[in-house]
């Protein structure tokens, strides 16, 4: 479990200063899919990186299992995102000049994986595990950084915008990869996106407002990703 206790994030300083996150309390268990919605300058995408140790909060604790992280050195840091954690941003961020199969071998490097083509296989990826970034689509090659996230064998896949520079069909394929994969692989999800729809395919829904939440709603029964509005 995911626990955060009353977390700050604060940048700059004197009148500069922006309190991006103003004393969030959230827990996000295990194997949960939450979506963290909220408008440009809300403090969701802050959450996501507080929550997932890409940023440290300025007070405040994040805890997993009950082990603060926010309390880690940076090297400690590190080896724990290692060990625990993938991402999956808006932008790609695949190496050019290496092969899909090869990009996802980073990830799974990581974690020593042998098994890396099943991630390949599962996102739909197997007779293009031998293209370069240049020669894939759009939804092709966010396929591919999902398959490098999952490669690492996280315990929780974090998303920023994975959908974002996506058109509606290709949106919606990897939207139904993801959910497809958690349900199949158990790990924990969590999603920042300004998609209000692709919140109804979460099984919990944060909405931040100016650095607080502002609402936390239960999803009942979650919806397919071809099944809500875009």
């Amino acid at each position: 479990m995911i626990e955060l206790k009353n977390v700050y994030k604060s940048y700059g300083s004197g009148e500069s200063k922006t309190e991006a996150l103003k004393g969030v309390d959230v827990t996000v268990d295990d194997g949960e899919y939450v979506v963290i919605l909220g408008a440009s300058g809300s403090g969701k995408s802050t959450l996501l990186n507080v929550t997932s140790g890409l940023e440290t909060p300025t007070s405040g604790g994040v805890f997993y299992d009950g082990e603060d992280i926010s309390a880690f050195k940076d090297e400690e840091l590190t080896a724990f995102r290692r060990r625990n954690v993938g991402f999956v941003f808006q932008q790609y961020y695949l190496l050019p000049d290496m092969t899909a199969e090869k990009n996802v071998r980073m990830g799974a490097d990581l974690a020593d994986n042998k098994d890396y083509g099943q991630i390949i296989a599962a996102v739909g990826l197997e007779n293009k595990k031998k293209k370069y970034p240049a020669q894939l689509s759009g939804g092709e090659q966010q396929r591919v950084s999902i398959a490098r996230a999952l490669a690492k064998k996280p315990r929780i896949l974090f998303l920023d915008e994975p959908t974002g520079a996506l058109d509606e069909a290709t949106g919606r394929q990897v939207l139904d990869y993801l959910i497809k994969l958690k349900r199949e692989l158990g790990f924990t999800m969590v999603a920042v996106t300004h998609n209000e729809n692709i919140a109804a395919t979460a099984d919990r829904i944060i909405r931040m407002n100016s650095g607080v939440i502002a609402e936390i709603k239960s999803n009942p029964a979650p919806k397919s990703a071809y099944e809500i509005g875009w």
